[in-house]
């Protein structure tokens, strides 16, 4: 494996290879558009074959955070509706800018499954290709077993976040805007406090996605990740979406180690115990 991502000319010329399987990650968050969004993106055309992904719908249920990762048994069950299992190549993409299908494939690389790709500029970069949409969802046909292995040094909790952050042994990078960030600019989600987990540092994502909608080049983001190439670290955003931008980011450095931490943002500031820092980004 030396890159997380495939292009639209890659994608175009083994589109029908019995093995692929695309999934469609289309998200948008609350604040941008309304419920069930991603989904009617999806609906009004997608690439020929694409299942849809709704990560608020394949979610842990027990928790009042946001599209929280769920246990194995429930990504395993879901994931074979849809078509998917062991042996498959997997390419993810979304119509947003890598939010959600960055999140889509750490998903599946913490439940073990390595042969996971993102189609680089999505959507866009499909259209741009000459790519075919249909607006048919297309016949599944399940069977096909999908055996978890779940990676847990992927994933980490608001009890390790806070460890990391309290003897700095593990960088934290956070991908939300410089505002939120900084404490300057309020939270989309009411009532949340905005700053940022002590000692952690702003890396929006937004700074590594270009304005065709791919990531940025190799040199940039080696610029951007100098000190992160081959260290563990954990990522953070809001809700633990754009966060995966970040470990997608770094995987094309050769990083694919790289943790996030589900809660994110929403779990952090909303325990009052927690500290939070208001300085500049």
């Amino acid at each position: 494996m030396t890159s997380p991502l495939v292009s639209a000319a890659w994608l175009k010329s083994n589109i029908n290879a019995p093995d692929i399987r695309i999934i469609d990650a289309s998200w948008f968050p609350s604040w941008v558009a309304g419920p069930g969004a991603g989904r009617e993106a999806y609906e009004r055309g997608h690439i020929p074959g694409a299942v849809y992904f709704d990560i608020d719908d394949i979610c842990a249920t027990d928790t009042d955070l946001p599209h929280m990762l769920p246990d194995s048994v429930k990504f395993s069950s879901r994931v074979r509706k849809l078509g998917v299992g062991d042996g498959n190549r997997i390419v993810v993409y979304d119509a947003n800018d890598f939010i959600a299908s960055a999140r889509v494939w750490w998903m599946f690389r913490v439940m073990g499954h390595k042969d996971v790709y993102v189609l680089n500029g999505g959507l866009r970069a499909w259209e741009e290709e000459g790519g075919n949409l249909e607006d048919l969802p297309p016949v599944v046909t399940g069977g096909r077993h999908f055996t978890p292995r779940v990676q847990t040094h992927l994933v980490k909790s608001a009890r390790q976040v806070h460890q990391a952050a309290q003897s700095q042994s593990v960088p934290i990078l956070d991908a939300r805007p410089p505002g939120r960030f900084g404490g300057t600019e309020s939270e989309p989600r009411e009532g949340l406090r905005s700053g940022h987990i002590p000692c952690s540092t702003n890396i929006p994502s937004s700074s590594l996605v270009g304005a065709d909608g791919k990531l940025v080049d190799e040199a940039e983001l080696a610029a951007l990740f100098e000190k992160y190439r081959s260290a563990p670290v954990i990522a953070s955003c809001g809700s633990g979406v754009s966060a995966a931008v970040i470990a997608l980011a770094l995987a094309q450095l050769g990083n694919w180690d790289a943790a996030v931490f589900d809660g994110s943002w929403t779990e952090w500031a909303g325990d009052e115990s927690n500290p939070v820092k208001t300085t500049a980004a």
